[in-house]
């Protein structure tokens, strides 16, 4: 099992700036991805940014040059930093896992991001 927990989101005005961490705890041994999505009112779940299997990294064409993701091996952390954040960037954000061993994929609580205009 692989426990996430979001923190880092609230309310901001259009233009500024977040980070949102996601701590990962229990079997992190089997993690070989990690990312973020996020899920706006009415609409779908979609990837944000994301560490690949690989190690690369793959960003939604609307946050690119704008949001950076990041990780801290040490702290079993990863991070999006989020500039320039548009309202339409307003959403609960979900930290995402996936399990090499059980090919499960594991997400946190989500937390809010809402950006005002």
């Amino acid at each position: 099992q692989v426990q996430l927990v979001e923190s880092g989101g609230g309310l901001v005005q259009a233009g500024g700036s977040l980070r949102l961490s996601c701590a990962a705890s229990g079997s992190i041994f089997s993690i070989n991805a990690m990312g973020w999505y996020r899920q706006a009112p009415g609409k779908q779940r979609e990837l944000v940014a994301a560490f690949t299997s690989g190690g690369s990294t793959n960003y939604a064409d609307s946050v690119k040059g704008r949001f950076t993701i990041s990780r801290d091996n040490a702290k079993n952390t990863v991070y999006l930093q989020m500039n320039s954040l548009k309202p339409e960037d307003t959403a609960v954000y979900y930290c995402n896992a996936h399990s090499l061993i059980a090919n499960v994929y594991y997400w946190g609580q989500g937390t809010q991001v809402t950006v005002s205009s």
